[in-house]
């Protein structure tokens, strides 16, 4: 599959470990890994090109150390300098580089966590009774009871409701919204509200929703 050139939204954790590969590890490493492929590609470049040139300057001055030491006449390798300078330079400007795709990356990452944030308080606001009236009315199987909603599905059998059930589990999980769950053989009772807010919220009525979808399914 071939790298998308749309950058995805990244965590603080995934920003963080790649902040710590860039500047810890090898510069590039860390922006590939989070999807910024075109910047790490070329600190990558950068960076392994300025160690090849060092380590050639290094192995060069070891021979010709060697040969003197050893009194070798044949080893005529000069030390060339400009490789020790050159791979620096390349080094030094590919962790330069990876660190500002680094704070990039950690600006994105705390953008994305405030608008998850906001996204979730906005949903764990408690719904009026003209707006429950409102949002019940599209849940048509589902009944209200003081302020929880509630809704018995029925299947074929036991292992048809408990997958059912299973399914509910995860979405729950991925929501961090947990619903009561009782089970009677081939009879699964769902009834949600949020206790956060003492009352209903759309995050209750937009599990609802996907509950329903599940059962359909």
């Amino acid at each position: 599959m071939k790298p998308s050139s749309a950058r995805k939204k990244i965590s603080r954790a995934q920003a963080r470990n790649a902040v710590l590969l860039n500047q810890l590890a090898t510069p590039g490493l860390g922006s590939v890994m989070a999807g910024r492929w075109l910047a790490g590609t070329g600190q990558l470049v950068l960076s392994v090109g300025g160690f090849a040139l060092v380590t050639l300057w290094f192995a060069q001055m070891m021979m010709r150390y060697y040969g003197q030491m050893f009194g070798d006449s044949t080893v005529h390798n000069p030390v060339v300098l400009a490789n020790l300078l050159i791979g620096g330079i390349l080094f030094v400007l590919a962790w330069v580089w990876s660190l500002a795709t680094s704070f990039s990356l950690l600006r994105e990452a705390s953008k994305v966590s405030l608008e998850s944030l906001e996204s979730f308080a906005a949903d764990q606001v408690k719904m009026d009774p003209a707006k429950i009236i409102l949002a019940l009315s599209t849940l048509p199987q589902w009944q209200r009871t003081g302020e929880i909603i509630s809704r018995t599905f029925v299947f074929k059998d036991f292992p048809a409701a408990m997958k059912f059930v299973n399914a509910v589990a995860e979405l729950a999980e991925q929501a961090q919204h947990h619903p009561d769950v009782d089970i009677r053989w081939n009879k699964v009772t769902l009834a949600l509200t949020t206790h956060n807010t003492a009352g209903l919220t759309e995050k209750d009525f937009e599990l609802a929703r996907q509950y329903d979808a599940l059962s359909a399914g």
